[in-house]
């Protein structure tokens, strides 16, 4: 056993309620994840391990909070939270197997260390963004709220996280939606070199959380007892009257950010000093100093955490390497789902608009699904910048269709913790440029989440998009192409009312992430007939809008609007084929229509370079190569932003260009 000076008088560990019985059950509690912790410094010197974060001088803030909340209270740890995730008893075996890349970890070998959740035992695991899980606990605040459970949610962040912008925008939907979370801040000083005054120039974290309108506390992060009893405290309070807040934990971090990096830039005196606060030993000595520990039991406590942890790793170390499997790979990308595509229930049926098809669609879901909630800005009483769900808080209600401040991040992170709690989620971009803002939680977060730990996202995103209404460069993007190259989410683009609606209703269907991009222009000045009744289109399925035998015009969107146009103008017979799902896209129809007419030409609204239409167009070069009579084309709006100016707007787009290059590929 480490041995160090401790502390005198330092530690006021003998607080009101708390019973001799929980006193040991924290002490065993803490000395797990230390005992751990030195087994792993030693395999990490043999190489049985690839990396370790350490958690040393730490685990008190972890033991605290897993001893204070239920068991069925979400809890979501950083890489320095090893005690979380022993406290919530998962199995050692399974712990280690993750660690070590193992079949039986919680991400079959797809990530490592603490990025991981494990829904049985409610936790939610990292990513290495850090900021944004403070969204998704306040998702799974906002569930608790819905569903009337008198619950906490409970997410950490270091002083270093605190920096990104996801801090504040978490902190602030929760002080807005007062959601029942705790957000307890590990300051310990470093955010990997970089010292807190170069991070911040606050002194405390409680000097923040007034500013958002939200109780602050600080506590000492090294004492266990205090760690506990605050917590309990708050998450007792919060249960009966919800509320977020803010605790400060104040520790220090004994090794490096990860032990390759060392401690050489923290000063000698400095870790001096808080070596003797070490919040194992401390509690260690006042327990056997008031009797309520003695040898024999200390003896016989450490040979069971010992014999427990060499147990976990024979296990682990018995099972064999992973052997990798493309198939299962690919199949755990989307939690599973089989579509059956639903008929309308009758014949009837109506001239709407593409916009209103759109509502009528989220509207009809809304009635199907009384767990999906709408969130975006102003959505509710005002019915959104082009109307969609006017009148839709009269109808359902402001708990769910909700109003969002500014937090695009937030609101896509909220969706996910919605989505952990078993709801389905609908956010509105208000234009599908402003999505940049909450890119990391769609690729790194909903795009990811299930083909590392098995958690569904259960969140479509609609996406007002493109140009040819004059709204200049941050309103008119097609942006489709960014998300294109991210597996794990589904695209969907329809180019007419009928689509939309059937569109929209299978993605809200699906479980899984979905971009749902809808044409501005589109909106009013398209109709179509669309069913009264509820029904669904197949994902991943393309539609052939008209038949021809000249050439192949594969496109989508108002791309579709543009090339029948082109095609009449110019008297060629074409198959105009509809993509619909751009992720993923119909290889099959693809590949007929290429057989059909031997000539292809793909149009795109996006920038000509880095569009869908690059990659279609080169799996068709090498599947289909034998089927053509002329080299494939392609043709989109030239690479630059969006410009405002009409006349420079419709020099943008690719209209003119496609009727030269079609003509050009028919007389081929």
């Amino acid at each position: 056993m480490t041995q160090i000076k401790t502390a005198e008088n330092q530690f006021q560990f003998d607080i009101e309620g708390i019973s001799t019985e929980t006193h040991l059950q924290l002490y065993e509690s803490l000395l797990m994840p230390r005992r751990i912790e030195e087994k792993m410094l030693i395999l990490l010197r043999q190489g049985k391990i690839s990396k370790w974060f350490s958690g040393w001088g730490q685990e008190a803030i972890s033991i605290g909070v897993v001893n204070a909340l239920e068991k069925d209270e979400f809890i979501l740890p950083m890489h320095r939270n090893l005690g979380i995730f022993t406290g919530r008893d998962i199995p050692l075996s399974r712990l280690f197997a993750q660690f070590q890349g193992k079949k039986t970890g919680f991400t079959k070998g797809r990530d490592r260390s603490f990025h991981f959740g494990s829904i049985e035992h409610h936790i939610v695991g990292m990513i290495s963004h850090l900021g944004p899980q403070m969204a998704i606990a306040d998702g799974i605040g906002l569930a608790h709220k819905l569903s009337n459970e008198k619950k906490v949610c409970l997410v950490f962040s270091g002083d270093g996280a605190s920096s990104e912008g996801d801090f504040h925008e978490g902190l602030n939907v929760a002080a807005v939606w007062k959601l029942p979370v705790i957000f307890v801040v590990e300051h310990n000083g470093y955010g990997l070199s970089t010292p807190s005054e170069e991070q911040f120039a606050f002194k405390n974290f409680t000097d923040k959380g007034p500013g958002y309108g939200i109780e602050s506390y600080r506590i000492d992060g090294n004492n266990v007892a205090e760690v506990y009893s605050m917590i309990k405290k708050l998450a007792e309070d919060i249960r009966e009257n919800p509320r977020p807040i803010l605790v400060e934990a104040m520790t220090f971090r004994m090794r490096g950010h990860e032990e390759a990096s060392g401690t050489k830039y923290v000063p000698k005196d400095l870790m001096e000093s808080w070596a003797v606060k070490d919040p194992v030993l401390n509690y260690e000595k006042f327990l056997l100093d008031r009797s309520i520990l003695s040898e024999p039991i200390l003896k016989e406590l450490n040979a069971k955490i010992k014999k427990l942890i060499n147990e976990g790793l024979d296990k682990a170390f018995s099972e064999s390497s992973i052997t990798a499997d493309s198939q299962e790979e690919l199949s755990d990308l989307y939690a599973p789902f089989s579509q059956i595509p639903i008929l309308p229930k009758s014949d009837k049926s109506r001239e709407l608009r593409f916009v209103d098809a759109i509502s009528d669609a989220l509207k009809q879901s809304m009635q199907k699904f009384p767990n999906l909630v709408l969130m975006g800005q102003d959505i509710g009483t005002y019915g959104g910048v082009f109307k969609i769900t006017d009148g839709f808080v009269e109808a359902f209600g402001k708990e769910r269709v909700r109003n969002t401040p500014l937090c695009e991040s937030a609101i896509i992170g909220a969706a996910l913790g919605l989505s952990i709690k078993g709801y389905k989620a609908m956010v509105e971009m208000q234009f599908a440029d402003f999505v940049s803002v909450g890119f990391n939680q769609i690729v790194n977060n909903l795009a990811k989440i299930h083909y590392r730990w098995g958690q569904n996202a259960d969140v479509v995103v609609r996406m007002p998009t493109g140009a040819g209404v004059a709204a200049g460069p941050f309103h008119s993007q097609s942006n489709e192409a960014w998300f294109f190259h991210t597996p794990g989410l589904k695209i969907v683009y329809p180019s007419n009312p009928y689509d939309a609606k059937g569109l929209l209703n299978a993605a809200l269907e699906d479980p899984n992430p979905y971009l749902y991009f809808e044409h501005k222009a589109l909106y009013r000045s398209l109709t179509g007939e669309v069913p009264d009744d509820y029904y669904t289109l197949p994902i991943g399925q393309a539609k052939l809008v008209t038949e021809g035998s000249e050439v192949s015009i594969i496109t989508y969107g108002i791309g579709v609007h543009w090339a029948k146009s082109t095609a009449e103008s110019l008297g060629c017979k074409a198959d105009i084929l509809d993509l619909r799902t751009l992720l993923p896209w119909d290889k099959d129809a693809v590949e007929k229509t290429v057989r059909k007419t031997g000539k292809v030409i793909f149009l795109q609204e996006d920038c000509l370079t880095g569009g869908i239409g690059g990659e279609i167009c080169a799996w068709i070069a090498e599947h289909c190569f034998q089927y053509l009579d002329a080299p494939v084309m392609r043709e989109g709006s030239l690479d630059t932003p969006v410009p405002f100016a009409p006349t420079l707007e419709k020099n943008f787009l690719p209209v003119e260009r496609f009727s030269d290059k079609l003509k050009n590929l028919l007389e081929y």
